[in-house]
């Protein structure tokens, strides 16, 4: 997290050693940080560390080591607001279509998961992720994969209520010519 471009907000290009833009269904995500303890107040000067796979199913600097893209940081504004472009991730064995992300009190604090105030999954929507898998190219491995996974049976979201889910879930607008933009409200709790 201490790399130089990893504060960005659009994701899709590598910014290590390699410039390589990841392939994949354009998608804008609005994060909303907000204080569950304080009637929701937005939370300014978080930074929100987000990372996600390709549209294949692999993630860079682990199964793609020599890539860095689809991972980033930013701060939140006054509106306890960041916005990232990235792709639409796809969907691997055994687990449902994710973006994982880490919170932290500000950017200067944001140099290792050991100082993470808050360290979860936003689950990406059962329709959309169905008709980007059925639709659009590149995400074809990801057709079988979906099919055998539920919110149940995932690892992770299994172990979420379901207000815990609809919370975790973004709501997306779009479709798999343009693209899909969406937001999702994260709430920071004591």
């Amino acid at each position: 997290l201490t790399s130089s471009g990893i504060v960005r907000s659009d994701i899709r290009s590598s910014f290590i050693t390699s410039t390589t833009t990841a392939a994949g269904l354009l998608t804008t995500l609005k994060i909303k940080l907000v204080d569950a303890n304080n009637g929701c107040a937005p939370l300014v000067g978080y930074a929100i560390y987000i990372w996600h796979c390709t549209n294949t199913g692999l993630y860079s600097l682990y199964t793609v080591p020599t890539e860095s893209y689809l991972r980033g940081v930013q701060v939140t504004d006054s509106n306890g607001e960041v916005t990232f472009t990235t792709i639409y991730p796809g969907c691997y064995s055994g687990r449902w279509p994710h973006i994982h992300f880490e919170v932290y009190k500000s950017l200067d604090t944001a140099t290792t998961n050991k100082n993470s105030l808050l360290t979860s999954q936003i689950a990406m929507p059962s329709a959309i992720s169905s008709s980007v898998y059925n639709s659009v190219s590149g995400y074809s491995a990801s057709i079988s994969n979906f099919a055998q996974i539920t919110l149940a049976s995932d690892n992770v979201f299994s172990a979420f209520n379901a207000t815990q889910l609809a919370a975790a879930t973004p709501t997306l607008t779009g479709d798999t010519t343009s693209g899909y933009s969406g937001t999702v409200t994260i709430g920071l709790g004591s």
